[in-house]
């Protein structure tokens, strides 16, 4: 075979080193299983063996499990349990290896490569960043179902190897040795196999696993112990509160991990591989591979990106000192993107970068920045109030209020100062981007660029195509977003584009819940059980009331402006009605005292009192319902975004709608929610709603055909 080499030295140690043939990395892939029982079965069968090291030719060292394969399975039966239980057995076999086994991880070690390193008796990485270890397939909607969560629990204990199971997250060097995931560092990745033998050479005799060994115990106890036991009852309260129930994987791992504390290792090891079988058909798994691996790779691998080599800013400008524009700034420095932060007064100006200083004083306080690191990005914020300061800029922000008077002004008069090849973005969150490019001398090089508030928070920026801006501008804003380390998704104009049609209709579908007699209580319980961050009535107070009319009548001054209608948040008549009350109330949302929450001085809240004047209904409304109505009134508006072109691909929609609007994580996005539910069934009950309570629910036939046309190209 071509996808190792096996070299075996005069010492009698045989280094193994995984080169997976037309691979940019090491997989479980088809020819996995067929590798390590050849590899194996040279090891059983070699004279005078004294040790093995394994090692990676790749980047990388193991990338763990084939997802292609993993995602095709459909049913968890006897042949599933059969593929687990061979991807796994190679790992058991290698622990029973007379001599000893050594891992040399030269890059990421994550999922199946990082069990790989758990079966061998000693693990060695090189002191770099990238070479990161971990379990994160609970993530994806898995448990490591190769040893992972049965043989780290025993490694680290139960209390040390939850968070890493529980949560996935990888560890870079230094804090996998601390906290125990690896045994030794060396500097350089030619020093690897050497530290890799000389280790084999020191303990010969080191081949037999803690957990194989006679009279073996837990690191921090068994289950009975009082720090286990208050570990095991005080967990699942706690994913419940983060999970809210709607994933399995996070429940499934605690459940094989406690109980393979109870039972002997090689059932454990089986139990784990059930686990697994049982998860791996969940919607919530199928969603997750699809949207968080697939969906990001795309995104990240520029696969919807123009063609055309990577463009780099090296200076940039933001115009408005507000809260968003505060926050741009923060993020180009961060980056290392030297920034003019501009406003009509400096004291404006130099406030925009205080902004910035908090949040660098609070990752010095938390050993998150050492002082120089914050002294070196603040440097990279200049404030002013003057234009010249910016002349000659790669990137312009115009991040100034929502008002269409005031950015034709500033878009006009500040246009000229980009260098010859740089491009102009409005940071505006609803206004048609082809409107406002008619404020500017090249609408070729000018784009929308939506942040999300908080800035440094929202790691997703909506890039909004107007009708004459250019492929070329469009490559640049995507490289851009890229730069600072943030997320593109690239829509087409419209009125309040893709991530504010589909926000309002989570506000506004709250409101017609509040509106048809639902209790306030109620209502947003449903939010939150249905996967949303909160409920629409404390996001509503959040975002603000005051903001939302103001979108609205801005919109209809535009409309006013152009002539006709536009439609947008025509079926937002909830909103339309109660904010409007609201307002006249004196009740704006959080920023202006109380909007629909009463907000004490101890920074607690409870819900207004005055909310059953806007009962009009008779009430009694299930939750499931309530639950229906929040998330199919979002993903029926993200259909006809994709239907009308405004989104372009379903990898957008689906994390559009997640990073950017908080669509729930579990169902994978909204399109892929209405494909979990199945096309038919969701049209099914897209009817049945808008039957009850109107044509917002209605699902046109074009964009259900195209779904089923794109399932059967996929297909």
């Amino acid at each position: 075979m071509s996808d190792y080499t096996y070299d075996k030295d005069q010492d009698g140690i045989v280094t193994i080193t995984l080169d997976m043939e037309g691979q940019s990395a090491n997989t479980m892939n088809s020819r996995y299983i067929q590798m390590m029982e050849e590899i194996l079965g040279r090891l059983q069968g070699e004279d005078g063996l004294s040790g093995v090291v394994f090692a990676s030719a790749k980047k990388t060292f193991f990338a763990g499990g084939d997802l292609n394969m993993l995602r095709a399975i459909e049913r968890a039966d006897e042949e599933t349990f059969r593929f687990v239980e061979a991807n796994k057995a190679p790992f058991r076999a290698l622990e029973k290896l007379p001599v000893p086994v050594v891992a040399a991880i030269n890059g990421a070690a994550l999922g199946g490569g990082y069990e790989l390193c758990l079966a061998c008796n000693h693990r060695i990485v090189v002191n770099d960043p990238k070479a990161i270890v971990g379990l994160p397939e609970v993530t994806l909607g898995l448990l490591p179902g190769a040893g992972g969560v049965v043989r780290l629990t025993a490694l680290l204990g139960l209390e040390k190897a939850l968070p890493h199971l529980l949560e996935g997250k990888p560890v870079k060097p230094q804090a996998a040795l601390e906290q125990g995931m690896v045994d030794e560092i060396v500097e350089t990745r030619e020093a690897l196999v050497p530290a890799a033998k000389a280790w084999i050479k020191a303990n010969p005799d080191a081949h037999t696993q803690p957990w194989d060994q006679k009279g073996f115990r837990y690191p921090g106890g068994d289950t009975l112990h009082p720090r286990v036991r208050q570990t095991i009852v005080a967990t699942p309260a706690m994913l419940y509160k983060r999970t809210r129930g709607l994933m399995p994987a996070p429940e499934k791992i605690l459940d094989i991990a406690v109980n393979s504390m109870r039972i002997a290792f090689d059932p454990a090891l089986r139990t784990e591989s059930r686990g697994l079988c049982t998860l791996l058909v969940t919607p919530q798994a199928k969603a997750a591979i699809g949207t968080f691996f697939f969906g990001m790779q795309a995104i990240q691998s520029g696969k919807v990106r123009p063609k055309g080599e990577t463009w780099r800013a090296t200076s940039s400008a933001i115009l408005g000192a507000g809260m968003m524009g505060s926050g741009i700034a923060w993020a180009h420095a961060s980056a290392g993107l030297p920034v003019v932060l501009k406003d009509m007064e400096m004291d404006k100006a130099e406030k925009g970068k205080s902004y910035s200083a908090a949040l660098t004083d609070k990752r010095v306080k938390r050993g998150r920045m050492s002082a120089a690191q914050k002294a070196a990005l603040l440097a990279q914020i200049t404030p002013t109030s003057d234009d010249a300061a910016y002349a000659g800029a790669d990137i312009i922000i115009e991040a100034v209020y929502e008002d269409i008077d005031l950015k034709e002004k500033v878009i006009g008069a500040t246009f000229g100062q980009l260098s010859d090849s740089g491009i102009y973005g409005s940071n505006t969150s609803t206004l048609p981007i082809s409107v406002l490019a008619e404020f500017c001398p090249d609408p070729s090089r000018f784009i929308g660029l939506h942040f999300f508030s908080p800035v440094d928070k929202m790691k997703v920026v909506e890039i909004i195509m107007g009708e004459k801006t250019s492929q070329d501008t469009l490559r640049k804003a995507y490289d851009y977003v890229q730069q600072i380390g943030y997320m593109p998704i690239v829509v087409n104009d419209s009125r309040g584009f893709f991530t504010s049609r589909v926000f309002g209709t989570y506000l506004d579908e709250g409101l017609a819940l509040l509106r048809d007699g639902m209790s306030p209580v109620a209502l947003e319980r449903a939010g939150w059980m249905a996967g949303m961050p909160v409920g629409p009535l404390a996001v509503h107070d959040e975002t603000s009331l005051v903001l939302s009319q103001k979108v609205r009548k801005t919109h209809e001054a535009l409309d006013a402006r152009l002539g006709g209608e536009s439609g947008f948040g025509a079926d937002n008549t909830a909103s339309r009605a109660i904010v409007d009350a609201m307002i006249e109330q004196d009740r704006g949302g959080r920023h202006y005292g109380g909007g629909f929450y009463d907000y004490a001085a101890d920074g607690s809240k409870s819900l207004w009192s005055g909310l059953d004047q806007f009962a009009s209904g008779k009430g009694g409304i299930a939750v499931q319902e309530a639950i229906d109505r929040l998330l199919y009134r979002q993903a029926i508006e993200t259909l006809r975004c994709l239907d009308e072109g405004v989104l372009n691909t379903e990898v957008e929609a689906n994390l559009g709608g997640i990073f950017a609007i908080g669509f729930p994580a579990h169902t994978g996005g909204a399109i892929q929610f209405i494909r979990g539910v199945g096309i038919d069934q969701f049209a099914a009950r897209a009817a049945e709603l808008a039957a009850k309570h109107g044509p917002r629910f209605t699902v046109s036939q074009s964009a259900l055909d195209r779904l089923r046309g794109d399932q059967v190209q996929a297909a």
